[in-house]
């Protein structure tokens, strides 16, 4: 069986196009390439995650060692065999061969095969150094943040459903006083993306995103030491799909305004 192309897994995984419908029936028949879009849509939601953090720690030294590694190594792919060469030999007058195909021809076609080859080690290879800095992140904010009950609460905000949102979901936001938001949220609907937070300025509508929201119904996430909360003081939680549209998509689930 013909596997989908590697870089056009990566595209689809990003919502950069949307699979064709020969590409969809592969996917629904094909467990391999299932797993591969499975994997890199993972690393992209991953990725999505960590949208809120202004202060990532630097990944691990082995990271970029294993991505120079892998590049490298794509580099210096060897040419082919001389078995392979020789089956291939051009005329000695340059012309075209009797399958038609010239001495150009067949260059360009070794360099794009390199280049392919090259194109999805490197692919890999940034997919992996995102895991590691995602992984990294994990380790220093984890998932499920331990509320930071000794701290003074300096603004809250009971959230409701919004919209066509079941009236079972609801959750509520503290914003504390080292800065951040501690958002407790509960029975939201499931959703094909993710879940999306931020506040708006209810006078004018103009807002802003703070952080995503992963599988657990707590987190922390750090506000600018900048914001005005008496402007923005609506907190939003919207879902989002993965277009790589950074705009609000217009769906949003819970909504409250802070006071304090």
């Amino acid at each position: 069986m013909q596997h989908l192309d590697h870089d056009r897994l990566v595209f689809l995984a990003l919502g950069e196009s949307q699979a064709d419908s020969g590409e969809s029936t592969h996917l629904d028949s094909c467990e391999h390439c299932r797993v591969q879009m499975r994997t890199l849509q993972h690393v992209a939601g991953l990725g999505t995650e960590t949208q809120g953090m202004h202060e990532l720690p630097n990944p691990p030294e082995h990271v970029w060692q294993g991505i120079v590694a892998e590049i490298r190594a794509a580099e210096d792919l060897p040419s082919l065999p001389a078995s392979r060469r020789q089956s291939t030999a051009e005329p000695t007058n340059g012309s075209a061969g009797a399958g038609g195909v010239s001495r150009s021809d067949r260059s360009r076609a070794r360099r794009r095969g390199r280049w392919a080859g090259w194109a999805a080690t490197a692919v890999t290879a940034v997919a992996a150094a995102a895991v590691g800095v995602v992984g990294t992140v994990a380790v220093l904010r984890p998932d499920k943040p331990e509320p930071a009950a000794t701290q003074a609460v300096v603004a809250s905000a009971p959230l409701a459903a919004y919209g066509k949102t079941p009236k079972s979901a609801h959750g509520d936001a503290r914003v504390l006083e080292d800065g951040q938001l501690h958002l407790h949220v509960a029975n939201l609907p499931r959703v094909p993306g993710y879940y999306e937070v931020w506040l708006i300025n209810p006078e004018n509508g103009k807002m802003f995103s703070i952080g995503t929201l992963g599988d657990n119904s707590d987190a922390l996430l750090p506000l600018s030491s900048t914001v005005d909360l008496r402007s923005y003081s609506v907190v939003d939680v919207s879902a989002e799909q993965y277009d790589n549209n950074t705009k609000h998509s217009g769906d949003s689930l819970l909504r409250g305004t802070l006071t304090g």
